[in-house]
């Protein structure tokens, strides 16, 4: 069984950091493209970063670009999101997904496992 859990969320101030986790069992976590998506309240998910296989390669949607990092520990079968100068409009609740494929993708569909979300708000 297929399993991600976030972790980490919770209430800060604008301008705070908070790293979110994401371990993951059931899949050869080092097999995958991993990824964090967000979902603002009234808001269609959207997404946020992703890593490649071993890490060498990332890609982040502008809004987020130069604050956030996304990183993996593949001993640790864990995906990391360290985000840094929050803003308000960062509020959403978080997940992270996992993508059996060949090239990084921001389309949702195209990912084949997901967490079930850790809510961080911003509050300013």
């Amino acid at each position: 069984q297929v399993q991600l859990v976030e972790s980490g969320g919770g209430l800060v101030q604008a301008g705070d950091s908070l790293r979110l986790s994401c371990t993951t069992s059931g899949i050869t976590f080092s097999a995958y493209f991993m990824g964090w998506f967000r979902q603002a309240p009234g808001k269609e998910r959207e997404f946020v970063a992703a890593v490649t296989w071993l890490g060498r390669t990332t890609h982040y949607a502008d809004s987020v670009k130069g604050r956030f990092t996304i990183s993996r520990d593949n001993g640790q079968n864990t995906l990391y999101l360290e985000m840094n100068n929050l803003k308000p409009e960062d509020t959403a609740v978080y997940y992270c997904a996992a993508r059996d494929g060949v090239q990084l993708t921001t389309v949702l569909r195209e990912w084949n496992y997901w967490g079930q979300g850790t809510q961080v708000t911003v509050s300013s």
